[in-house]
């Protein structure tokens, strides 16, 4: 069976690495917000290109502390509306509502699954403050335009980079476009921790230090409190195998599009719908494509000893949890969720497995 991620095999890697990490932690006796946390967010900072990287606990509290600490300092109230695509993983919505805030959702653009910047300033009223965009699979959305929608508008950009590490356009990386970023260092991301962890990047000074207090108990200070926080802090040892993983992130990315460029280059079955690559920046998290017999496609596959994942199969307006929405429509995204999935890519799969998950694609046939 070749599959869909091994993520034995992609930290075995690096294994006396990891431990050597571990260790140093274990033997400093010091376990929360010490050097080896200093030190990844001044590394990941430096890898985004921007000044700061705060860590917190997983890549949804990035999201949901980052409009937290906009509320702190006035730059948004309950009720304010954000903008974010509608086929995204839920937990980019859940971060807006989870602070009193409206999810506005505006369909994606079909080619490349993320934000489309001609919807989204047509979604704008005079209740929008800010703009999610979700650099989805591993591509960045059209920045530039978000932009100049942003900046014509005096919106808020946070952007969702949970599956973008690494991930440029016009040689400017994930997390270093809007006035925020929020990133997932879940296991199964392109730079993973193992267990859950997440950070913010962003320029700006206040929102740092906000952030810092926000993720402390809203301290800054020990035993003093500027707001009412949450525990959510990268602990030492996540943020020293983070470090060690970082420095080979980019050869991983090199491989993910290695795999890549032979699926687009291999794969001729006209039933699969490929993905439409910007250019080189895509880091490939996932290599999504569409077929309208997805669940024959999956077992086909399957016997095929192919294993393959859904990203993601109910959209998030058809989720209990929003059940306000359930009778809206969006036909985009529907269509999506009901076509996608995501073939095996990761920096570890072998050549002869590449061939092999092209073969049993182009061996695919709707009576199969």
């Amino acid at each position: 069976m070749i599959p869909f991620l091994d993520l034995q095999a992609i930290n075995a890697q690096y294994r006396d690495e990891l431990i050597a990490a571990c260790t140093r932690v274990i033997d400093s006796g010091w376990y929360i917000a010490g050097n080896e946390l200093t030190q990844f967010e001044q590394e990941f900072a430096s890898y985004c290109g921007t000044q700061y990287a705060i860590g917190v606990a997983n890549g949804l509290d990035a999201l949901i502390l980052t409009f937290r600490a906009w509320k702190e300092l006035g730059k948004l109230k309950d009720g304010d509306e954000v903008i974010v695509p509608s086929n995204t993983y839920i937990a980019s919505i859940l971060a807006i509502s989870a602070n009193d805030l409206v999810p506005v959702l505006v369909e994606p653009d079909l080619a490349t699954y993320n934000l489309c910047p001609t919807k989204t300033e047509a979604a704008i009223t005079v209740k929008t403050r800010a703009i999610l965009p979700v650099h989805l699979y591993g591509q960045l959305a059209d920045m530039p335009a978000i932009m100049d929608i942003a900046k014509r508008h005096n919106l808020l950009v946070l952007e969702d980079s949970a599956q973008a590490h690494g991930a440029s356009l016009d040689g400017k990386k994930a997390g270093n476009w809007g006035d925020a970023s929020g990133f997932s260092f879940y296991p199964g991301k392109n730079l993973g921790a193992l267990g859950d962890a997440g950070a913010v990047t962003t320029n700006d000074d206040e929102l740092a230090e906000t952030l810092r207090a926000l993720r402390n108990y809203g301290s800054h200070e020990k035993y003093k409190n500027l707001f009412q926080g949450v525990n959510s802090r990268l602990d030492e040892i996540q943020a020293a195998m983070l470090s060690v993983k970082l420095k080979h992130l980019d050869t991983e990315i090199t491989h993910r599009r290695k795999v890549a460029n032979a699926y687009l280059a291999g794969i001729k079955n006209p039933k699969i719908v490929l993905p439409v690559p910007h250019d080189e920046a895509h880091v490939w998290h996932v290599f999504v494509i569409r077929c309208e017999q997805r669940e024959a496609l999956q077992k086909h596959l399957l016997d095929h000893g192919v294993q393959t994942l859904i990203h993601y199969p109910i959209p998030p307006h058809q989720q209990q949890a929003y059940k306000e929405w359930n009778m809206d429509s969006f036909p985009v995204s529907e269509m999506i969720h009901q076509q996608v999935m995501s073939l095996p890519i990761g920096p570890t799969i072998t050549d002869e497995q590449v061939a092999a998950v092209v073969k049993a694609c182009n061996s695919f046939s709707a009576e199969t």
